[in-house]
């Protein structure tokens, strides 16, 4: 993978709101309560919404689990919405300026990580970054695949 770079951030919470309003104005919502709360958010991931509902996911400190809590709470009183927390994840992140013009880095990363069938559970990309979210369990086996990966000639 040539000027691959490979970091990582441990103690991190997983949100999931699962059923919330498909639109900008929710999401809009949701982040300026959390930014109220003085949390920074991480990953954000919206998979494709089905009508009107979608699901929304995004990270934050494992030291911000508390406030989060209580904020999920208040949010699935208010909507009804499932509120979907874990912690204790570790994001990997595969960085390589080529990868914007390098067909095939996200299959190598993927591919380096298959036979462990780890549980994945967030994923997000830019056009020269792969972050993974991983759990505690499958942190070691991940990272390791990654780095062998990266180092392979």
């Amino acid at each position: 993978m040539g000027t691959t770079e490979i970091s990582t951030v441990s103690n991190i919470t997983l949100v999931t709101l699962q059923g919330s309003p498909a639109t900008t104005g929710f999401m809009a919502e949701v982040f300026e309560r959390i930014a109220e709360l003085d949390i920074n958010i991480d990953m954000i991931s919206m998979p494709p919404n089905h009508g009107a509902n979608a699901g929304l996911s995004f990270t934050i400190s494992d030291q911000d689990l508390i406030e989060v809590l209580s904020f999920a709470n208040t949010l699935k009183t208010e909507t009804g919405i499932k509120v979907i927390v874990s912690s204790v994840n570790h994001k990997i992140s595969v960085y390589d300026p080529q990868m914007k013009n390098t067909p095939g880095m996200a299959a190598r990363v993927f591919s380096a990580i298959a036979a462990s069938d780890a549980d994945i559970r967030l994923i997000t990309t830019s056009e020269v970054e792969i972050s993974l979210l991983v759990t505690e369990a499958d942190y070691d086996t991940v990272l390791e695949a990654i780095e062998e990966a990266a180092n392979a000639k």
